[in-house]
């Protein structure tokens, strides 16, 4: 059983052992700041789950939500979503599930953490024992994968490659560090570095991220500078973490990701500056490839790789 918890929406599925998916279901996620509607929309998710007649096979449930979270108390207080501020959402999720009369062992994962899970199992990172995988839109997170098994670290928070400092005079970051690749990388900060170097939208266009990468497929130098620049910082971070941790691929997914070569093309030319050494010069940069279906897959393989297959 997958649920995936974000800003948007709340999803929930039956995930089988070939990934694919049964009794797909979602709700909008409340806006407010009423943290039990939130949940009530998940306890909904829960009970469109628990009428499918493949509900008492379930083994085993991962939850997939946005962050930050802390495994380690089941707690999350997404950016993405007011109303809960270390909210205990593990508990309250294993009570919404032994209410429909399933006793199921269950996890909780960021959404980066939630991402490398499914690349591993089904997507790009496949195949590969020691990967990073990343998330790169309004904010950068992700994940590690290290001798086939997920990393997520004690409170759920390994990987968090968004929070790398790269710049030693960088500007302060919402983390309260500075210089992080977010500040510097994200879809926001993109938009904002292009817009503050004299990057002109035409009226009534797209002034994000996705405008700023639309210009830039056009030419425009502004538009390529900030996309530039943007994969500088993430080849320096994904460099170190390389070379921290041995990995030889790096997944790249996330809304800024959609730009296709426009980040992966910096992001690939910057790192013969930064991975020098030699078990880091073979490391592959790739798309991910799972789109959507990241938050629900890898939920479910969260749960597999956390809690065991024999869960």
């Amino acid at each position: 059983m997958a649920i995936d918890i974000g800003g948007t929406k709340i999803a929930g599925a039956l995930v089988h052992a070939d990934g694919t998916m049964s009794a797909t279901t979602r709700r909008p996620t409340p806006r407010g700041t009423d943290g039990e509607a939130v949940m009530a929309a998940v306890a909904e998710v829960v009970a469109d789950l628990a009428r499918s007649p493949l509900w008492p096979s379930a083994v085993r449930c991962g939850i997939g939500s946005a962050g930050p979270v802390d495994t380690s108390r089941g707690t999350v207080s997404p950016v993405n979503i007011g109303a809960w501020r270390e909210f205990p959402v593990l508990d309250r999720v294993v009570a919404e599930l032994e209410r429909h009369g399933a006793r199921l062992p269950t996890v909780l994962a960021g959404d980066g953490v939630a991402m490398t899970a499914a690349e591993h199992w089904l997507g790009a990172a496949r195949g590969h024992a020691n990967a990073l995988c990343m998330v790169v839109s309004t904010g950068v997170g992700g994940g590690l994968i290290l001798n086939n098994q997920l990393h997520p670290g004690p409170t759920g928070n390994a990987g968090h490659i968004g929070h790398i400092s790269v710049a030693f005079d960088g500007e302060p970051c919402a983390c309260g560090g500075r210089g992080c690749v977010e500040s510097l990388a994200s879809g926001t900060a993109i938009a904002r570095r292009a817009l503050d170097q004299g990057w002109t939208p035409a009226e009534g266009a797209d002034r994000s991220a996705a405008g700023v990468a639309a210009a830039a497929a056009a030419g425009d130098p502004v538009a390529l500078a900030a996309f530039d620049r943007a994969g500088r910082a993430l080849a320096a971070a994904i460099a170190a973490t390389a070379t921290l941790v041995e990995t030889d691929i790096v997944v790249i997914g996330g809304g800024v990701a959609a730009a296709g070569d426009t980040l992966l093309g910096p992001i690939r030319a910057h790192l013969a500056s930064y991975a020098t050494l030699s078990f880091v010069q073979g490391l592959q940069v790739v798309p991910a490839t799972l789109g959507t279906h990241a938050g629900l897959i890898g939920a479910a393989a969260s749960a597999a790789m956390l809690l065991g297959a024999e869960a």
